[in-house]
């Protein structure tokens, strides 16, 4: 469950949920999105005690606080500030309702968790929240749903600003889907460029976010990751996002990462289309695809239904310009919310940080509402700063930022976190005392740019092992995403246990610091120092750096294995001798053999062997017989195949086929 919906449940503000659940005894962390369905619940039952929730949430000091407030609003004001909220409200709505600039209600709602734009909807609880924290009496109210507001003739009237000055944005749209079906690749296609040459493994490691023009009209991109470890991501770039692009392989249809996105994607209520991409292929399958989609409750318009699809190919261009006319389209038809004020002080999102040896703490920003200056004076969370320098998606310097512009900006006192929203600030006041705070007290990182682990476990658990790990990573997004991919290694009661965090290359002071905790230092596409080398030679400090998470994740899970007195034993459970290749593909061929010994199957590994000696190991992905799909294939019987694997394999080599199995180790 989200801490914000939790937050909602209990009537209080996700900051005020994350201030008390230490003083309850559930201590998740101040950055924590989500919390564990069970912790939840013992929360809701916990805070149902009414002793309890006026100890900890001091309600009757509260409720005293709000009625002084009511009273000396009445003596000033003359009457009392009471707002009536219907079951549902459109956000310039409630804004209308409270007398105040709809970029005032967007910001307390962003600051809340809740990323909201003005024609959105939000129920009674969360608006009275809002509401409450900013001084209004809320009473419910049976009208339907504050329509008032769409049903005014002049929309721009209803920001507070003059005509000239309300006008359409750039849509953004978010490109989602399964790993390897090629969204960096279709953003390529789109803009001419070639980013995917330069991901390592070609993964995509974290958010781009990048514009492009078509016609003379602006549409900002944003790609998120597709391997399951950046879920988390790939959330936030929903969040942010007006429109989505679901993509789908021709060649291998709906995954388990794509009906993951597609949820992300009706989370944030967005409007998307679905891109068939790969039908250049000789595997694809678009029937199969679109079969796919409708079991999945996306029915495709020739089929019938309402959703969008436009069969594509990002490595021959195939189609590129009827996606963008679907996406204008698809704009056109959401006009009325995809708005924003250019002349009001600059909000935006954080979408990727990191911390570079010539520039200091730097950070991507998507502006969502007015304009960002250079030497504007910024607040992003607790971490303050002047727009020294702002960079577009290209590198180049540019001196302001309008909305749905993203844009590197430099400038900051400290690394922001991920997800934090910039502001601009116009008292001097606060600026100044922002800017006299130390660093470590507005990011809780030192000068290495670590972030302390707080200790979340009970007594019992700490004493049991853990494979004790420093990382350090170029930019906060792999971080989360590699922290996540952690959670879920365990062997045995054996987990793993991140000491320290943060951004930069590997340092001696690293080193340093392993030595003594008895961790593993561990780079994720960061640079290890040769000095640091040198030293974690001397001091037997084990230390590797990645490119790829998988190699990573690979690396600590054999760690864990080792740690709880398991071994991974290669089990044999059949021979296959080749006897036809009838495909071979970039990654994958197509091959016919028997089973010599054992059986054959789908879903797992085997080792190519040539003239009796290894070459290398394949995927079993799938395995038929009579060209149709079967588990499994006995001895003797002939068979068809399909590989995946760098090894190509060649008429006559042997397949030794085999699974992994945990054994516990002899004493």
């Amino acid at each position: 469950m989200n801490v914000t919906e939790l937050a909602r449940k209990l009537k209080i503000t996700p900051n005020k949920l994350k201030e008390i659940m230490p003083l309850l005894g559930f201590d998740i962390g101040f950055k924590a999105i989500k919390v564990d369905p069970k912790m939840a619940q013992a929360i809701l039952e916990k805070l149902s005690d009414p002793a309890i929730r006026a100890q900890y949430l001091n309600e009757g000091v509260a409720v005293a606080r709000k009625e002084i407030l009511r009273e000396e609003t009445a003596v000033s004001d003359g009457q009392e500030k009471i707002i009536q909220v219907p079951e549902r409200i459109v956000v310039k709505e409630l804004a209308r309702r409270m007398n105040i600039p709809p970029a005032n209600l967007i910001l307390e709602l962003m600051k809340s968790g809740v990323m909201a734009p003005l024609n959105q909807y939000i129920d009674f609880d969360t608006a009275a929240i809002i509401a409450e924290d900013m001084g209004y009496k809320v009473e419910k109210s049976e009208e339907g749903e504050g329509l008032e507001g769409e049903k005014e003739a002049d929309h721009k009237k209803l920001l507070g600003v003059e005509e000239e000055t309300a006008t359409a944005r750039p849509p953004i749209i978010v490109v989602m889907g399964h790993v390897d079906h090629g969204k960096t690749k279709l953003l390529d296609a789109i803009r001419h460029t070639s980013i995917m040459e330069g991901e390592a493994g070609g993964i995509t490691q974290h958010i781009g976010a990048y514009q492009v023009e078509k016609d003379g009209r602006l549409l900002t991109f944003i790609d998120t990751p597709g391997h399951e470890a950046f879920s988390a991501m790939r959330s936030r770039g929903a969040k942010v996002a007006d429109i989505a692009i679901l993509l789908v392989a021709a060649d291998d249809g709906v995954q388990p990462q794509t009906i993951e996105a597609l949820a992300h994607i009706r989370k944030a209520e967005l409007p998307f289309i679905v891109a068939i991409n790969k039908i250049d292929k000789p595997g694809a399958n678009v029937d199969k695809v679109k079969t796919d989609l409708a079991n999945i409750g996306l029915t495709p318009e020739d089929w019938g239904g309402k959703t969008i699809c436009v069969e594509v190919s990002a490595k021959e261009k195939i189609n590129i310009p009827l996606l963008l006319e679907n996406l204008f389209l698809i704009a056109d038809l959401n006009k009325e919310k995809i708005v924003a004020n250019a002349e009001a002080p600059a909000a935006g999102t954080i979408i990727e940080t990191h911390i570079d040896k010539g520039e200091g703490p730097v950070a991507t920003v998507l502006i969502q509402n007015g304009t960002l200056q250079k030497n504007d004076l910024v607040r992003i969370g607790q971490v303050p700063g002047k727009i020294r320098t702002m960079k577009n998606w290209k590198g180049e310097l540019v001196d302001k930022a309008t909305p749905s512009m993203p844009v590197k900006i430099l400038g900051l006192k400290a690394v922001p976190r991920v997800g934090d929203i910039l502001q601009t600030v116009e008292d001097q006041k606060e600026m100044r005392r922002l800017s006299k705070m130390k660093v470590k007290d507005l990011s809780r990182m030192s000068d290495s740019g670590f972030v302390s682990k707080e200790k979340k476990e009970e007594s019992e658990e700490e004493e049991k092992p853990k494979v004790k790990v420093i990382l350090k990573s170029d930019v906060l997004g792999s971080v989360e995403a590699i922290l996540e991919s952690l959670d879920k290694v365990h062997k045995r009661g054996v987990g793993v246990e991140i000491i320290k965090q943060g951004l930069g290359n590997v340092t001696e002071k690293d080193i340093e610091q392993a030595h003594q905790l008895g961790a593993a230092v561990l780079g994720f596409n960061v640079k290890i120092m040769p000095e640091a080398k040198r030293l974690a030679t001397d001091k037997g400090v084990e230390t590797q750096g990645f490119k790829v998470i998988y190699d990573l994740l690979d690396f600590i899970e054999k760690k864990v294995v080792d740690l709880a007195g398991v071994e991974i034993v290669e089990k044999e459970i059949g021979r296959l001798n080749i006897l036809a290749i009838f495909r071979t593909d970039k990654k994958e061929q197509i091959i016919g053999g028997k089973v010599e010994s054992g059986k054959a199957m789908g879903g797992i590994k085997a080792k190519v062997i040539r003239k009796g000696e290894i070459i290398g190991e394949i995927n079993i992905k799938e395995v038929e017989s009579g060209r149709t799909k079967v588990k499994e294939v006995a001895e003797g019987q002939e068979c068809g195949m399909r590989l995946e694997g760098k090894v190509e394999v060649a008429k006559h080599d042997l397949l030794k086929m085999f699974i992994i199995e945990e054994e516990k180790k002899d004493e």
